[in-house]
């Protein structure tokens, strides 16, 4: 279901709907089962869109959903089961909106760069999941690894295809790839997510914070 949502989003350029909203997409025409299924995914990812993950119970998942609580047990082992399968499609998500972005005209870091800054300001809650929320929930750490190993991988295939002649062997450009994309992480969950009074009072200038974060991929990874 994922994967043809994500197929879906880069035909269409990489649409900016809510999370929520693509989980929606065609739900009316699906069996009961599966709409089932969709709609606890959709209110844990309102649930977790406002509240801590450490909060999720199952009981509040179906109260939202208008499930008995024993219909919970088909789809999903426990809580567990269904964070690691909203957030492995929650990752689905990001990587399709930052794939579409990388293929719009124009420079790519700044484009991709621009779409992840727009889903931290868009999805804080599910950000917040993904970036700390690996300490009570383990599926969490997973799909943020994941996240993490995909982009690097892209990030190095993109820079060996503009200069294919780069010095630098795979692993150092990996570490690069990463460390980045940490340095990333950190700045936008402090401004978004944490709130960092000094980072707020810096980033008034969105396009300037977007010039800043591009420069310091373009810097990065460059020979």
């Amino acid at each position: 279901m994922a994967a043809k949502r994500g197929q879906i989003d880069a035909a269409e350029g990489g649409t900016e709907d809510s999370f929520t909203d693509w989980l929606s997409r065609g739900r009316d025409g699906m069996r009961k089962g599966e709409r089932t299924r969709t709609g606890l995914l959709i209110a844990a990812a309102r649930f977790l869109a406002a509240q801590p993950m450490d909060r999720l119970t199952v009981a509040a998942i179906c109260k939202s959903a208008g499930v008995a609580h024993g219909t919970f047990y088909l789809y999903f082992p426990d809580r567990h089961g269904l964070v690691g399968a909203l957030l492995g499609a929650f990752v689905d998500r990001v990587q399709a909106r930052m794939q579409a972005a990388s293929r719009l005209p124009g420079d790519p870091a700044r484009n991709t760069t621009a779409a992840y800054m727009r889903l931290f300001e868009q999805e804080p809650g599910l950000m917040k999941c993904l970036v700390v929320g690996g300490d009570a929930f383990p599926e969490a750490r997973a799909a943020f690894q994941r996240l993490n190993r995909d982009w690097a991988e892209t990030v190095v295939r993109a820079q060996r295809r503009r200069d294919p002649g780069h010095a630098r062997p795979e692993a150092e450009l990996m570490r690069r790839a990463y460390a980045l994309g940490g340095m990333v992480d950190q700045y936008l969950h402090a401004l978004h997510i944490a709130a960092d009074p000094r980072i707020v009072a810096l980033s008034k200038d969105r396009a300037a914070v977007l010039e800043t974060l591009t420069d310091i991929w373009r810097k990065g990874m460059s020979p």
